[in-house]
């Protein structure tokens, strides 16, 4: 009797496997893996704009208005909680998107008064800032790519036959992703080159 139920199991594994059982569990934990690098990046980012603030305030305290935006951009990011278990709803994945965008709008806004602001952009601590958060986006734009990388290869096994049967069997579906119009404007970085004039910068 035991060794029936070994061969009905061995069986039943074979079968799974060959249906895309196993690389949609690969697929699943390779989405949520790449979605935690993503928050990761922007909230390093969102971690770089208060010291990114306070230094421009005490060069150019008179622009109270764009830091005031960049302030409450961040306030509205952190308001935000994108869970892993969060990313089949696409509302959810839509109000990230727009909070996370209308931050890197109010970065970029800020910077380019900064131009304004020769003793600020000598400072050695603004610098460091600039270069930090250069990197920054350049990890945020490595890390929402091989997100959406992820996603597609996913949604490919969840579509495609056999796997679909199985996707189906254990309630696997789609899963949404970064939307074109929003990607466009995300994964435009703020301009951290203050080597330029301020009307390049705004480019």
């Amino acid at each position: 009797m035991r060794k029936l139920w070994v061969s009905i199991l061995a069986v039943l594994t074979l079968g799974l496997s060959g249906c895309g059982y196993n690389t949609l569990q690969s697929g699943d934990e390779q989405v949520t893996a790449s979605w935690s690098e993503v928050v990761n990046q922007y909230q390093r980012r969102a971690d770089l704009i208060p010291n990114l603030v306070n230094t421009v305030k005490g060069f150019a305290d008179q622009e109270k208005e764009v830091l005031t935006r960049v302030t409450e951009a961040r306030a509205r990011v952190g308001a935000v909680q994108m869970t892993p278990e969060m990313l089949d709803d696409p509302q959810a994945l839509a109000k990230f998107q727009a909070a996370q965008g209308e931050l890197s709008g109010a970065l970029s806004r800020l910077l380019v008064v900064t131009e304004n602001y020769p003793d600020l952009k000598s400072d050695a601590n603004f610098r460091d800032l600039q270069a930090q958060l250069e990197g920054t986006e350049n990890r945020i734009t490595v890390a929402r790519n091989r997100y959406i990388k992820a996603v597609q290869d996913y949604n490919v096994t969840v579509r495609s036959f056999p796997s679909n049967l199985t996707a189906m069997m254990f309630g696997h579906s789609v899963k949404p992703n970064f939307t074109v119009e929003n990607e466009a404007e995300i994964s435009r970085p703020p301009v951290v080159d203050f080597g330029g004039k301020p009307a390049d910068a705004a480019k």
